[in-house]
């Protein structure tokens, strides 16, 4: 059977701690790739008050030119143990995709562009993602077994430790996706859509 619940842990960081960290998993650490991506999060538009609730989340999102459906199923925070389902598209079709989402009732949502830099270390992925001229963050993450959820949850966090990297809070996560919401993030409505539109800005 798959491994196939994503256990993550989320925390925010300094430019001068995202550097740091980068040079020792780049010593330490496997570097895996650079990620460019681009998302819509048909879910976040509810707001904060209703991010809290949220069990089911669905997105859009295109990574390194690679379009692709996904849904995360469980609570979501700064650590959640989530089941992730996702399906891959060609690349090229993005809009494609919006639009059949569009037509299908899914309008609107908010739309992030995000640039990370993907290491492993000690078992455990650790994205480290930069939000264009407004922050910085990391993700860590294990994919599980349903019965394995709460080892992998308490190794990344001795590892988070070990590295000193703060994890979010559940309130410091909502605080935090709020003012990315409120600053760096966009929100997108299909009803104002063009045809080819991330196409030609985000060449997708």
């Amino acid at each position: 059977m798959n491994k196939d619940i994503e256990v993550e842990m989320r925390g925010p960081l300094t430019e001068e701690k995202y550097l740091e960290t980068e040079k020792f998993l780049g010593e330490f650490g496997v570097f895996k790739e650079n990620k460019e991506r681009l998302l819509i999060a048909y879910t976040e538009i509810l707001g904060k008050e209703n991010m809290k609730e949220i069990t089911t989340d669905f997105r859009l999102r295109c990574t390194n030119g690679i379009p692709e459906i996904i849904l995360k199923l469980g609570e979501w925070g700064g650590s959640d143990q989530r089941q992730e389902l996702s399906v891959l598209a060609k690349p090229g079709e993005f809009d494609k995709l919006v639009q059949i989402f569009g037509h299908l009732g899914h309008k609107k949502g908010i739309m992030c562009v995000r640039r990370s830099k993907v290491f492993d270390y000690k078992g455990i992925e650790f994205a480290l993602v930069e939000v264009r001229g407004h922050s910085y963050y990391f993700e860590a993450e294990i994919m599980a077994h349903s019965d394995g959820k709460e080892e992998a949850m308490k190794k990344i966090s001795d590892v988070c430790r070990e590295l000193g990297l703060a994890i979010f809070s559940q309130e410091e996560f909502y605080q935090y996706i709020e003012k990315l919401n409120n600053e760096s993030n966009e929100i997108f409505d299909f009803d104002n859509y063009k045809n080819d539109y991330f196409q030609e800005r985000f060449q997708l």
